[in-house]
């Protein structure tokens, strides 16, 4: 996959932008130009994805840089919904990048008005024990955003009614992934779903599984029942 990460690549963000938004197509999470993307560049500004591009044409020039006054810089204007990648970076300092799709399944599910419970130990992957749908709010509105905001408290997903889902990470790598991670998910709950009564996980269950996520992934994990045999893998000792 193409590097996401321009902090540690080096790479210019705004070629990062373009290379997320081409990933969402292509992991089929969005299509045509729905969908934005936005990275952060420092405390007070992110580069964003312009409106309405094809996003195979985008040049980085045309992604446009804002600052959290909501000012724009560029030759091409910012995705309409800008509101919400400002306000979700002025708000959480831990977020570094954000992508917003219209996936399938999770936006199938959010048109019900559902957000996706418990039903599998997976959905700590968003932070914590559910991924929350938003009230439907008219797109690029402040009351969107202030809306997601809402559903994004202590979290790091969540569906936005009628609408689609928002994703975010420390980087866009991090967003993209889970994304990807949610639409799974949705695709998951709707199928089970459609078999009849969906068993969920209960509370106490869930903050297990929340806190062992918090190392989910690092090599550096502790559990006590794993020994290290050593860092050779492939030899055999003895004839």
């Amino acid at each position: 996959m193409t590097d996401l990460d321009a902090r540690s690549s080096g790479a210019d963000p705004r070629t990062t932008v373009i290379a997320a938004c081409r990933e969402l197509t292509r992991r089929g999470l969005t299509y045509g130009t729905s969908g934005n993307v936005s990275v952060r560049c420092d405390a007070k500004r992110f580069f964003v994805s312009p409106s309405g591009m094809d996003y195979e044409a985008l040049q980085a020039d045309d992604v446009p840089l804002m600052d959290l006054d909501g000012r724009w810089f560029g030759r091409c204007r910012p995705s309409s919904e800008w509101r919400f990648h400002r306000d979700i970076f002025e708000s959480r300092r831990d977020v570094g990048a954000i992508v917003h799709t219209h996936s399938p399944q999770a936006t199938a599910l959010a048109c019900t008005g559902r957000g996706i419970p418990p039903f599998h130990y997976m959905v700590a992957v968003a932070g914590g024990r559910d991924i929350r749908c938003a009230p439907y709010h008219t797109f690029g509105t402040q009351e969107l955003s202030d809306a997601a905001l809402a559903a994004l408290q202590d979290r790091k997903a969540c569906l936005l009614a009628n609408h689609g889902l928002i994703a975010t990470g420390a980087d866009l790598r991090a967003a993209v992934a889970l994304a990807g991670e949610v639409e799974n998910l949705a695709r998951q709950y709707c199928a089970a779903l459609s078999l009849g009564r969906v068993a969920v996980l209960d509370d106490a269950e869930m903050e297990r599984v929340v806190e062992r996520f918090r190392t989910y992934g690092q090599q550096s994990a502790h559990d006590p029942d794993l020994l290290f045999g050593g860092a050779e893998t492939g030899g055999h000792e003895g004839s």
